[in-house]
């Protein structure tokens, strides 16, 4: 696009606001500053329009390859994805057509998809009736090559609706299974059962008797493990009552000891991990405290000792539920005193006090009043937030913007209440009377 042309695409949708780019409301979605004027306007409110032109052409690429490929299903994520960009990208340009295209884009996919499930509905019905036809076969080999058959092809065909899985596959499952049970006992009662076969199964259950109740835990386990493999060396074929029976004595004794060494080694982890996780709250504790202190060092010193304590805090490792967000908390708030405070020095050198106000109580009461002032346009920030908030409806499309107006507002009350703070902590080092000041 031609400068001419993005210029008049900037002032269609965007304007300049003080030192800010904003971009105009569109649809449901207020007027939001999308960046800061560099040098000069005009040039600004053209760099949106072009940064513009660049997500549309990511649009209409996207598109693009949705119209030309036989599986739409696979670009749903990329649709909401980009959709979600528009909330808060930051360019001037039309958004709104851009909405409506990927919404059309949105809604043709899911019918694809919806279509699709059909035939899948349709396939996996037709593959559950063969099975049940084929559940009281006595033609073991052949029938067992064919359900095999189905099985590959149930494996192949797509999904279906989320509310009809569980009961298709169970039922599928359930014709499948019923004739190879019936084909196991089938070859089971065929086979003698043999004496031998029997004293050795209830030679391994005698011997895992005698150790169920052991606290040699590691040795038991290895001659329990052995006495399992032995079993299963064993071979043969039993009625199935008798080898349940078998199984089920052998199963409960190596079943008794390994849950006591469950319980042991689950008591021996709760309490290493109590420890460790005490040991990572008085860790952060000390971190906060760390943070506390920097109030009294030289602002440019402290930030960067701040940046150095941040990054401490993401090697700590995580602490109890009930402790976490209160420490948390303070850690957040201490760390932000020091950036406030930085950001109030960067302020004052740019405005330097006037001849003859530059006493050390002029400046204290110059401070104070900048951070009223800051407090002021953040109140103001966060009412334009809370009405925005508050105009929003109450549908489910809106969760993931609400969820970020509430996170932005959380926000601008702890920035309001730390310059409140900061300002009692310069009357307190002043020495002056608050009745003074106010």
């Amino acid at each position: 696009m031609e400068t001419k042309d993005l210029s008049e695409e900037a002032h269609k949708y965007g304007y300049i606001e003080g030192n800010q780019v904003w971009l105009k409301p569109f649809m449901h979605f207020p007027a939001r500053q999308v960046g800061d004027v560099k040098e000069v306007p005009e040039e600004s409110l053209q760099y949106f329009a072009h940064r513009f032109e660049n997500f549309r052409q990511k649009v209409y690429g996207l598109l693009e390859k949705i119209e030309t490929s036989e599986n739409k299903g696979s670009f749903l994520m990329k649709v909401l994805h980009l959709k979600e960009q528009i909330e808060k990208y930051d360019a001037i340009g039309d958004f709104e057509s851009l909405h409506h295209r990927l919404s059309a884009a949105e809604a043709e996919i899911k019918e694809a998809i919806a279509r699709n499930r059909d035939k899948n509905l349709a396939t996996k019905i037709t593959l559950i009736q063969q099975a049940e036809a084929l559940q009281t076969s006595i033609d073991w080999q052949e029938t067992t090559d064919k359900l095999k058959e189905l099985r590959q092809n149930w494996i192949k065909t797509g999904p279906v609706d989320k509310s009809l899985t569980d009961e298709l596959e169970e039922r599928f499952k359930t014709a499948v299974e019923a004739f190879f049970t019936r084909k196991k006992e089938f070859f089971q009662d065929k086979k003698d059962m043999l004496s031998r076969t029997v004293d050795k199964y209830k030679a391994l259950i005698a011997q895992s008797e005698a150790l169920k109740n052991s606290e040699e835990w590691e040795e038991t386990s290895k001659k329990l493990k052995d006495l399992q493999n032995q079993w299963k060396e064993i071979g043969g074929t039993l009625p199935r009552k008798m080898s349940n029976d078998l199984w089920n004595s052998f199963r409960a004794a190596n079943n008794h000891f390994f849950e006591r060494l469950k319980k042991h080694i689950n008591s021996q982890k709760t309490e290493s991990k109590d420890k460790y996780l005490e040991d990572n709250l008085e860790k952060k504790r000390s971190l906060v405290a760390q943070a506390e202190a920097l109030l009294e060092e030289p602002v440019q010193q402290a930030v960067s000792q701040a940046k150095e304590l941040q990054a401490a805090w993401k090697k700590v490792g995580p602490v109890k539920q009930e402790a976490s967000d209160a420490v948390w908390e303070s850690f957040l708030v201490a760390c932000d005193k020091i950036f406030e405070l930085s950001s109030l020095e960067h302020f004052m050198r740019k405005r330097p006090l006037p001849e003859g106000k530059n006493s050390e109580t002029d400046q204290l009461y110059a401070r104070i009043n900048a951070l009223r002032d800051f407090i002021k346009h953040d109140k103001q920030e966060l009412e334009v937030l809370e009405t925005n908030l508050g105009r929003l409806n109450p549908n489910p499309g809106n969760e993931a913007f609400r969820s970020m107006l509430e996170g932005k507002i959380k926000n601008f009350n702890r920035k309001i209440r730390t310059k409140n703070e900061l300002i009692e902590l310069l009357r307190k080092k002043s020495g002056a009377q608050s009745n003074k000041i106010a």
